[in-house]
């Protein structure tokens, strides 16, 4: 993993934010709408997996872009690893998801109100059952509902549950499954509880702000969007409050 700084570097009392998406498209596309924010630092070339890429919004706060890799594990790993090594006010986990229709169409935002771990428990006779259900553990972190809003607000994006997921959903029936379990369910990816649990282990807030490339349900990559989302992806990271949105966080 490489970083473009020190923290010496740092101008002391900047805000401090990292950004952790799964692969270097979503980078490429996050680091577009830094870019756009105006003052940003220049970057030479492509982000790529296990690449920390700083800019500066115009507001003045210090954005760091982790490629982190697919997956909760790998998500986890990377963004413990990172925080281990540099200090943060805010923690997002971004990039493109599967939308639950109708409450999340192809190209639009979504913020979670809840991150939560959709597939990691057991299958029962009666069901499924989740590991907090079990007593093994936690599935679910909530975070901060004030900056929630703030930025639901600037983005006109939709709230709800975002699910993670170790397999995509790729049938009708898996998906009315987790709608049944989750009915506030607006998206589904694969990072944004490992990321959450990093964060937490370092006490960070955490967001997860997604766009929507396709619907959840039956396997179609005919019909995923993939370049409205990461389009969508860019425009949020235009127009995010970055100042104000740390400093709700940190409430």
């Amino acid at each position: 993993m490489t970083s473009p700084h020190e923290d010496g570097g740092r101008r002391p009392g900047t805000p401090r934010l990292l950004v952790a998406v799964a692969v270097a498209a979503e980078a490429e596309a996050v680091l577009r709408g830094l870019r756009d924010g105006a003052r940003p630092v220049p970057l030479e070339g492509p982000a790529s997996a296990g690449e920390l890429r700083r800019s500066e919004h115009a507001s003045g706060t210090e954005v760091d872009v982790l490629v982190a890799g697919v997956g909760p594990v790998a998500a986890a790993v990377s963004v413990a690893a990172v925080l281990a090594a540099h200090p943060y006010d805010l923690v997002i986990s971004a990039g493109i998801a599967g939308g639950f229709a109708p409450r999340a169409p192809i190209g639009s935002i979504v913020l979670a109100e809840e991150i939560v771990a959709g597939d990691l428990g057991a299958e029962t006779p009666e069901g499924f059952r989740s590991v907090a259900e079990l007593g093994f553990g936690a599935v679910r972190h909530l975070p901060p509902a004030g900056a929630v809003r703030l930025a639901a607000d600037a983005l006109d994006a939709a709230t709800g549950t975002v699910l993670t997921v170790s397999t995509v959903t790729g049938t009708a029936e898996r998906a009315a499954a987790l709608s049944a379990r989750h009915p506030h369910a607006v998206a589904e990816a694969m990072e944004g509880h490992g990321v959450a649990e990093a964060a937490a282990r370092y006490g960070v807030p955490v967001l997860e702000l997604r766009t929507v490339s396709n619907a959840v349900g039956p396997r179609d990559r005919g019909a995923w969007r993939i370049g409205e989302a990461l389009g969508a992806l860019e425009r949020a990271f235009l127009h995010l409050p970055y100042r104000a949105l740390i400093e709700e966080a940190q409430r």
